[in-house]
Protein backbone atom coordinates (compact mmCIF):
# COMPACT_ATOMS: atom_id res chain seq x y z
CA UNK A 1 0.00 0.00 0.00
CA UNK A 2 1.69 3.46 -1.09
CA UNK A 3 1.98 6.21 1.26
CA UNK A 4 -1.45 8.17 0.05
CA UNK A 5 -3.57 5.03 -0.46
CA UNK A 6 -6.62 4.86 1.49
CA UNK A 7 -6.75 1.55 4.31
CA UNK A 8 -9.33 -0.70 3.65
CA UNK A 9 -12.54 0.20 5.97
CA UNK A 10 -13.79 -3.35 6.25
CA UNK A 11 -10.30 -4.56 7.25
CA UNK A 12 -9.64 -1.57 9.90
CA UNK A 13 -13.13 -2.28 11.34
CA UNK A 14 -12.11 -6.48 11.34
CA UNK A 15 -14.98 -7.05 8.66
CA UNK A 16 -17.79 -5.81 9.87
CA UNK A 17 -20.43 -4.06 8.19
CA UNK A 18 -18.10 -0.70 7.94
CA UNK A 19 -20.00 0.57 5.23
CA UNK A 20 -23.06 0.65 2.47
CA UNK A 21 -26.01 -1.31 2.90
CA UNK A 22 -24.90 -3.42 6.14
CA UNK A 23 -23.84 -0.64 8.17
CA UNK A 24 -27.15 1.13 7.16
CA UNK A 25 -29.01 -1.80 8.33
CA UNK A 26 -27.06 -2.65 11.26
CA UNK A 27 -27.74 1.40 12.42
CA UNK A 28 -31.61 0.69 12.07
CA UNK A 29 -31.62 -2.45 13.65
CA UNK A 30 -29.79 -2.38 16.46
CA UNK A 31 -28.97 1.56 17.27
CA UNK A 32 -32.38 3.20 18.28
CA UNK A 33 -30.87 6.32 18.94
CA UNK A 34 -31.54 6.96 15.57
CA UNK A 35 -35.00 8.08 14.56
CA UNK A 36 -35.01 5.12 11.85
CA UNK A 37 -34.13 2.81 14.37
CA UNK A 38 -36.70 4.53 16.75
CA UNK A 39 -39.01 3.91 13.94
CA UNK A 40 -37.94 0.27 13.36
CA UNK A 41 -38.35 -0.87 16.71
CA UNK A 42 -41.48 0.76 17.60
CA UNK A 43 -42.67 -0.85 14.35
CA UNK A 44 -41.10 -4.24 15.85
CA UNK A 45 -43.08 -3.47 19.25
CA UNK A 46 -46.48 -3.23 17.26
CA UNK A 47 -45.85 -6.59 15.32
CA UNK A 48 -44.85 -8.48 18.46
CA UNK A 49 -47.54 -6.95 20.55
CA UNK A 50 -50.00 -7.69 18.13
CA UNK A 51 -49.12 -10.91 17.14
CA UNK A 52 -48.88 -12.58 21.11
CA UNK A 53 -52.61 -10.97 20.70
CA UNK A 54 -53.13 -13.17 18.05
CA UNK A 55 -52.08 -16.15 19.94
CA UNK A 56 -54.20 -15.30 23.07
CA UNK A 57 -57.23 -15.33 21.19
CA UNK A 58 -56.32 -18.52 19.55
CA UNK A 59 -56.03 -20.16 22.78
CA UNK A 60 -60.04 -18.76 23.40
CA UNK A 61 -62.42 -21.58 22.06
CA UNK A 62 -65.16 -19.74 20.92
CA UNK A 63 -62.54 -16.77 19.23
CA UNK A 64 -61.23 -19.97 17.39
CA UNK A 65 -63.81 -21.85 16.15
CA UNK A 66 -65.02 -18.64 14.40
CA UNK A 67 -61.92 -16.75 13.37
CA UNK A 68 -59.30 -19.50 13.30
CA UNK A 69 -58.50 -19.33 9.29
CA UNK A 70 -58.13 -15.93 9.83
CA UNK A 71 -56.04 -16.15 12.97
CA UNK A 72 -53.59 -18.78 11.41
CA UNK A 73 -52.72 -16.62 8.28
CA UNK A 74 -52.13 -13.80 10.35
CA UNK A 75 -49.70 -16.19 12.87
CA UNK A 76 -47.97 -17.19 9.61
CA UNK A 77 -47.72 -13.59 8.15
CA UNK A 78 -46.19 -12.84 11.48
CA UNK A 79 -43.97 -15.67 11.63
CA UNK A 80 -42.87 -14.72 8.37
CA UNK A 81 -42.03 -10.81 8.86
CA UNK A 82 -40.08 -12.22 11.96
CA UNK A 83 -37.98 -14.62 10.14
CA UNK A 84 -37.06 -12.10 7.41
CA UNK A 85 -36.47 -9.99 10.57
CA UNK A 86 -34.09 -12.74 12.24
CA UNK A 87 -32.27 -13.30 9.02
CA UNK A 88 -31.64 -9.05 8.25
CA UNK A 89 -30.15 -9.01 11.96
CA UNK A 90 -27.46 -12.13 10.91
CA UNK A 91 -26.80 -10.82 7.63
CA UNK A 92 -25.63 -7.55 8.70
CA UNK A 93 -23.31 -8.19 12.06
CA UNK A 94 -20.03 -8.88 12.21
CA UNK A 95 -20.26 -12.43 13.75
CA UNK A 96 -23.58 -13.82 12.83
CA UNK A 97 -22.95 -17.17 15.42
CA UNK A 98 -22.11 -14.37 17.88
CA UNK A 99 -25.56 -12.53 17.49
CA UNK A 100 -27.07 -16.22 17.19
CA UNK A 101 -25.69 -17.48 20.44
CA UNK A 102 -26.45 -14.31 22.46
CA UNK A 103 -29.29 -14.13 24.51
CA UNK A 104 -31.82 -11.46 22.55
CA UNK A 105 -30.59 -14.10 19.40
CA UNK A 106 -31.93 -17.32 21.12
CA UNK A 107 -35.24 -15.52 22.03
CA UNK A 108 -35.54 -13.97 18.27
CA UNK A 109 -34.91 -18.31 17.59
CA UNK A 110 -37.57 -19.25 19.82
CA UNK A 111 -40.23 -16.29 18.77
CA UNK A 112 -40.05 -18.22 15.24
CA UNK A 113 -39.48 -22.13 15.53
CA UNK A 114 -43.40 -23.12 17.60
CA UNK A 115 -44.85 -21.58 14.51
CA UNK A 116 -42.93 -24.09 12.05
CA UNK A 117 -42.74 -26.97 14.52
CA UNK A 118 -46.12 -27.07 15.38
CA UNK A 119 -47.27 -27.96 11.65
CA UNK A 120 -45.49 -31.42 13.24
CA UNK A 121 -46.69 -30.84 16.86
CA UNK A 122 -49.95 -28.95 16.84
CA UNK A 123 -49.53 -28.84 20.91
CA UNK A 124 -46.25 -26.55 20.40
CA UNK A 125 -48.33 -23.34 18.92
CA UNK A 126 -49.38 -21.91 22.03
CA UNK A 127 -45.37 -20.82 23.30
CA UNK A 128 -45.18 -18.82 20.65
CA UNK A 129 -45.86 -16.58 23.40
CA UNK A 130 -42.44 -16.45 24.01
CA UNK A 131 -42.30 -13.45 21.58
CA UNK A 132 -43.45 -11.28 24.24
CA UNK A 133 -39.86 -11.77 25.57
CA UNK A 134 -38.75 -9.72 22.68
CA UNK A 135 -40.33 -6.60 24.37
CA UNK A 136 -37.21 -6.74 26.26
CA UNK A 137 -36.22 -4.21 23.34
CA UNK A 138 -38.50 -1.63 24.93
CA UNK A 139 -35.93 -0.57 27.07
CA UNK A 140 -34.31 0.58 23.85
CA UNK A 141 -37.15 2.16 22.16
CA UNK A 142 -38.18 4.38 24.65
CA UNK A 143 -35.13 6.28 25.74
CA UNK A 144 -35.02 3.86 28.80
CA UNK A 145 -31.03 3.23 28.29
CA UNK A 146 -30.07 4.49 31.56
CA UNK A 147 -32.76 2.28 33.31
CA UNK A 148 -30.69 -0.51 30.81
CA UNK A 149 -27.63 0.59 32.58
CA UNK A 150 -28.61 0.78 35.91
CA UNK A 151 -29.67 -3.28 35.62
CA UNK A 152 -26.40 -3.82 34.85
CA UNK A 153 -24.86 -1.80 38.16
CA UNK A 154 -27.78 -3.57 39.69
CA UNK A 155 -26.17 -7.07 39.04
CA UNK A 156 -22.69 -5.73 39.83
CA UNK A 157 -24.15 -4.73 43.15
CA UNK A 158 -25.71 -8.11 43.92
CA UNK A 159 -22.38 -10.00 43.11
CA UNK A 160 -20.27 -7.55 45.15
CA UNK A 161 -22.63 -8.64 48.02
CA UNK A 162 -22.91 -12.08 46.99
CA UNK A 163 -20.65 -12.92 50.31
CA UNK A 164 -22.58 -10.79 52.93
CA UNK A 165 -25.88 -12.30 51.68
CA UNK A 166 -24.71 -15.42 51.83
CA UNK A 167 -23.47 -14.81 55.51
CA UNK A 168 -26.70 -13.58 56.23
CA UNK A 169 -28.82 -16.41 54.68
CA UNK A 170 -26.83 -19.13 56.48
CA UNK A 171 -27.68 -16.86 59.64
CA UNK A 172 -31.32 -17.11 58.84
CA UNK A 173 -30.90 -20.78 57.93
CA UNK A 174 -29.22 -21.33 62.03
CA UNK A 175 -32.31 -19.13 63.35
CA UNK A 176 -35.40 -20.84 61.81
CA UNK A 177 -33.78 -24.51 62.46
CA UNK A 178 -33.35 -23.42 66.30
CA UNK A 179 -37.16 -22.15 66.41
CA UNK A 180 -38.44 -24.88 64.02
CA UNK A 181 -37.06 -27.03 66.59
CA UNK A 182 -37.80 -25.55 69.68
CA UNK A 183 -41.99 -25.08 68.69
CA UNK A 184 -41.58 -29.11 67.70
CA UNK A 185 -40.83 -29.36 71.27
CA UNK A 186 -43.02 -27.16 72.66
CA UNK A 187 -46.73 -27.71 70.28
CA UNK A 188 -45.81 -31.06 69.31
CA UNK A 189 -47.35 -33.40 67.22
CA UNK A 190 -50.83 -32.66 68.97
CA UNK A 191 -50.99 -29.46 67.40
CA UNK A 192 -49.67 -30.10 63.96
CA UNK A 193 -45.76 -29.81 64.27
CA UNK A 194 -45.56 -33.55 63.35
CA UNK A 195 -41.35 -33.21 63.15
CA UNK A 196 -38.88 -30.62 62.99
CA UNK A 197 -38.62 -29.94 59.17
CA UNK A 198 -42.23 -28.99 59.32
CA UNK A 199 -41.23 -26.55 62.71
CA UNK A 200 -38.48 -25.38 60.02
CA UNK A 201 -41.21 -25.03 57.58
CA UNK A 202 -43.76 -23.14 59.58
CA UNK A 203 -40.65 -20.50 61.03
CA UNK A 204 -39.90 -19.80 57.07
CA UNK A 205 -43.29 -18.97 56.37
CA UNK A 206 -43.55 -16.87 59.81
CA UNK A 207 -40.30 -14.74 59.41
CA UNK A 208 -40.61 -14.03 55.74
CA UNK A 209 -44.47 -12.79 57.11
CA UNK A 210 -46.26 -15.21 54.20
CA UNK A 211 -48.47 -16.68 56.83
CA UNK A 212 -50.08 -19.45 55.18
CA UNK A 213 -51.99 -20.33 58.26
CA UNK A 214 -52.13 -23.97 57.85
CA UNK A 215 -49.87 -24.81 61.06
CA UNK A 216 -50.39 -22.63 63.90
CA UNK A 217 -49.38 -22.47 67.39
CA UNK A 218 -52.46 -23.13 70.47
CA UNK A 219 -50.02 -22.95 73.59
CA UNK A 220 -49.17 -19.48 75.19
CA UNK A 221 -46.03 -20.46 74.86
CA UNK A 222 -45.68 -21.13 71.19
CA UNK A 223 -47.47 -17.91 70.65
CA UNK A 224 -44.88 -16.24 72.65
CA UNK A 225 -42.38 -17.29 70.32
CA UNK A 226 -44.64 -16.58 67.16
CA UNK A 227 -44.38 -13.33 68.34
CA UNK A 228 -41.12 -13.01 68.63
CA UNK A 229 -40.83 -15.02 64.92
CA UNK A 230 -43.15 -12.49 63.66
CA UNK A 231 -40.59 -8.91 65.01
CA UNK A 232 -37.83 -10.77 63.97
CA UNK A 233 -38.85 -11.22 60.73
CA UNK A 234 -40.30 -7.62 59.94
CA UNK A 235 -36.37 -6.62 60.89
CA UNK A 236 -34.76 -9.34 59.31
CA UNK A 237 -36.22 -8.71 55.80
CA UNK A 238 -34.62 -5.10 55.79
CA UNK A 239 -31.18 -7.09 55.72
CA UNK A 240 -30.39 -7.79 52.70
CA UNK A 241 -32.02 -4.89 51.05
CA UNK A 242 -29.81 -2.70 52.92
CA UNK A 243 -26.73 -4.77 51.75
CA UNK A 244 -27.68 -4.81 48.52
CA UNK A 245 -28.78 -0.90 48.21
CA UNK A 246 -25.09 0.33 49.87
CA UNK A 247 -23.18 -1.75 46.90
CA UNK A 248 -26.02 -0.01 44.44
CA UNK A 249 -25.22 3.66 45.93
CA UNK A 250 -21.64 2.98 46.23
CA UNK A 251 -21.42 2.58 42.14
CA UNK A 252 -20.93 5.61 40.24
CA UNK A 253 -22.27 5.74 36.65
CA UNK A 254 -19.24 7.68 34.99
CA UNK A 255 -20.84 7.81 31.24
CA UNK A 256 -24.26 8.97 29.67
CA UNK A 257 -25.78 5.47 28.16
CA UNK A 258 -26.82 5.30 25.04
CA UNK A 259 -27.90 2.12 22.47
CA UNK A 260 -24.53 2.80 20.46
CA UNK A 261 -23.74 -0.94 19.68
CA UNK A 262 -19.90 -2.85 18.93
CA UNK A 263 -20.21 -3.82 15.53
CA UNK A 264 -17.78 -6.93 17.00
CA UNK A 265 -19.29 -7.99 20.06
CA UNK A 266 -22.84 -6.23 20.07
CA UNK A 267 -22.80 -4.76 23.77
CA UNK A 268 -24.70 -1.63 24.21
CA UNK A 269 -24.42 1.39 25.86
CA UNK A 270 -21.06 3.21 24.71
CA UNK A 271 -20.72 6.39 25.32
CA UNK A 272 -21.26 8.93 22.47
CA UNK A 273 -17.84 9.91 22.53
CA UNK A 274 -16.38 6.16 23.35
CA UNK A 275 -13.80 5.77 20.70
CA UNK A 276 -13.18 1.62 21.21
CA UNK A 277 -15.87 -0.89 22.62
CA UNK A 278 -15.50 -1.02 26.95
CA UNK A 279 -15.65 -4.89 26.55
CA UNK A 280 -13.97 -6.79 23.57
CA UNK A 281 -11.67 -3.31 22.61
CA UNK A 282 -12.57 -3.18 19.17
CA UNK A 283 -12.65 0.15 17.43
CA UNK A 284 -16.20 1.89 17.26
CA UNK A 285 -17.11 3.94 14.22
CA UNK A 286 -17.19 7.90 15.27
CA UNK A 287 -21.54 7.96 15.92
CA UNK A 288 -23.78 10.96 15.47
CA UNK A 289 -26.74 11.35 18.12
CA UNK A 290 -29.80 11.07 15.96
CA UNK A 291 -28.15 10.72 12.93
CA UNK A 292 -26.29 7.81 11.02
CA UNK A 293 -22.70 6.53 12.36
CA UNK A 294 -20.15 8.22 9.82
CA UNK A 295 -17.69 6.20 8.09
Amino acid sequence: MSQHQKPDTGTALHGGPAAGWRLRMYTVIFEADTRAGRAFDLMLIAMILISVTVVVLDSMAAVHAEHSELLNNLEWTFTLLFTAEYIARLSCVRHPTRYARSALGIIDLLALLPTYLAVLVPGLHALIDVRVLRLLRLFRILKLGAYVAEFGSLGRALAASRRKIFVFMVFVMMVVTIMGTLMYVVEGPTNGFTSIPVGVYWAITTMTTVGFGDITPKTDLGRVIASAMMLLGWGTLAVPTGIVSAEFTAQKMSRAPTTRTCHECLSEGHAPNSRFCRDCGAKLPAWQHDGEPSS
